[in-house]
């Protein structure tokens, strides 16, 4: 039995649908969920350290509000209670901390997640995540 799901998005579609399945959980199990979108922000660590640094995190952090709030919203229209969180560090070890602060007891995540420059493949977070993570851990393929 589940009580608290924590969910990591990015606005990729496999995020999306692990956030489909999160919600699915949750109506299930009677469970809370917890959207989580993290900036990555070792991907600055290359960057010059001037306004640029502040640009690209402006964007993902609004970027990362936009989505949070599109998850709310998905949890009202399914009838299942969310919180957001929006978090800056290792993706993976964020989403390993936040669990443990509002004990979470599933995780949910998607195999991958958006690539490019301004984010690291949720695969890589979702390997981490399985390999480190105390409480059991979904990963959601399209």
């Amino acid at each position: 039995m589940f009580r608290k799901v924590l969910v990591a998005i990015d606005g990729s579609s496999q995020s999306l649908q692990a956030l489909t399945t999160a919600i699915d959980e949750a109506k299930a199990w009677s469970a809370e969920v917890h959207a989580a979108y993290v900036i990555e922000i070792g991907l600055f660590s290359s960057l010059p350290v001037d306004n640029t640094w502040e640009v690209m995190y402006s964007l993902l952090d609004k970027e990362g509000k936009e989505i949070l709030d599109g998850a709310v919203a998905a949890g009202a229209d399914a009838g299942v209670p969310l919180t957001t969180h929006l978090r800056q560090g290792h993706a993976g070890q964020e989403l390993l901390n936040l669990a443990e602060e509002v004990g979470a007891d599933l995780i949910v995540v998607g195999s991958l997640g958006k690539s490019g420059i301004e984010r690291l493949l949720l695969g890589s977070v979702s390997s981490f995540v399985v390999m480190n993570s105390p409480v059991t851990t979904m990963v959601v393929r399209k």
